[in-house]
């Protein structure tokens, strides 16, 4: 991982959404760049055309029309180039048996979509906190994949 700037994906279809964690993430003191994505497709299509770099993390939302985030961490997962890069659920809804399948599917994490703006400063610092020393290590136990307040 590039220690001196983490390049994140996140896909998420709400733009408002997507403008909080940007914000958000521009106030940590983790220096990182982040491209956007509407949807699991578009996102899929920038990471099997191999014409970029690959991102240190992917954060996905569940929810997302075309192609929901199970999709996407099951297509992403597939790929060999890809298994190394951690990918975090970033979502609103919390169902437990949602949450196991996506750390059996090989999710890196589960981040919980905070009501508060310095709440998401702070799960974000977390998260690529932990991220950054264990980059490939999938978290097996429960109170490690969920990253919370």
């Amino acid at each position: 991982m590039n220690r001196t700037m983490q390049r994140i994906y996140l896909a998420d279809d709400d733009s408002d959404d997507r403008a909080f964690f940007s914000d958000a993430l521009s106030e940590i003191p983790i220096a990182t760049t982040i491209e956007e994505f509407n949807n699991g497709v578009d996102l899929m299509s920038v990471l099997l055309n191999g014409e970029n770099k690959l991102p240190d993390a992917i954060f996905l939302d569940l929810k997302m029309p075309m192609m929901d985030g199970f999709e996407c961490l099951s297509d992403i997962r597939d790929l060999d180039s890809l298994l190394e890069v951690p990918v975090i659920i970033y979502s609103t809804s919390f169902h437990q048996k949602d949450v196991d399948r996506l750390k059996d599917m090989g999710a890196t994490l589960y981040l919980k979509k905070p009501s508060s703006f310095n709440q998401l400063k702070t799960l974000l610092h977390k998260c690529l906190s932990y991220i950054a020393k264990n980059p490939s290590e999938k978290n097996t136990q429960e109170q490690q994949f969920l990253i919370s307040i």
